[in-house]
């Protein structure tokens, strides 16, 4: 039988940090705005691999605001090709947030798993964080540079828009809130 790519998978944003302390976390990628602290929670964690990210939560440009590109869903996905080989040799927990919990962290959840289960659709993969993260709305832009690097054709971007739509008949408020955020594009691409 073939070892799960991963053995546990956690995601949170910051005020979550300090409840998975004592959880055996191995792996963690932080993903924070660029001016943001080092989060001081990580000093009560046993010994783990940590990469840290750093770049806004927007779709489109924003003056003063780094936008995320091409090269950091690389970066994620490099962490994801050592954290495949690590668990090759042992369990391993990774732990992915952002500062909420909610986009980022799982935009880059999914195309971790993506690359881990190519046996998966997206639609199944976009599940899973769902399952993980009951809240989950990954950023879209990150999801489409992940899709193309993927090879996923456009399913992922998809399987993503339909979530959104999900969270939207769910949480309608949300609307409201993703464009206040600047992320109106991704509220009308749900609601088409």
């Amino acid at each position: 039988m073939k070892p799960e790519p991963i053995s546990l998978h956690t995601v949170c944003g910051l005020e979550e940090l300090g409840h998975h302390s004592t959880r055996g976390v191995t792996h963690v990628l932080s993903i924070l705005d660029p001016a943001w602290p080092e989060p001081e929670a990580f000093g009560t964690y046993d010994a783990h691999h940590r990469t840290t990210l750093r770049f806004h939560d927007i779709i489109e440009p924003v003056e003063g605001q780094i936008l995320p590109e091409r090269r950091d869903v690389e970066a994620i996905l490099r962490f994801g090709e050592e954290l495949a080989a690590e668990t090759a040799r042992r369990k391993t927990h990774l732990l992915i947030h952002c500062h909420a919990g909610i986009s980022r962290s799982t935009a880059a959840m999914t195309m971790l798993l993506g690359r881990a289960h190519p046996d998966l659709d997206a639609q199944a993969v976009v599940a899973k964080v769902h399952s993980l993260r009951e809240k989950a709305w990954p950023n879209a832009r990150l999801i489409a540079f992940a899709d193309e690097a993927l090879g996923y054709d456009g399913s992922l971007t998809e399987a993503v828009r339909r979530l959104h739509a999900e969270q939207l008949r769910v949480r309608p408020h949300l609307a409201e809130l993703m464009r206040g955020l600047g992320r109106g594009r991704e509220v009308d691409a749900a609601l088409a």
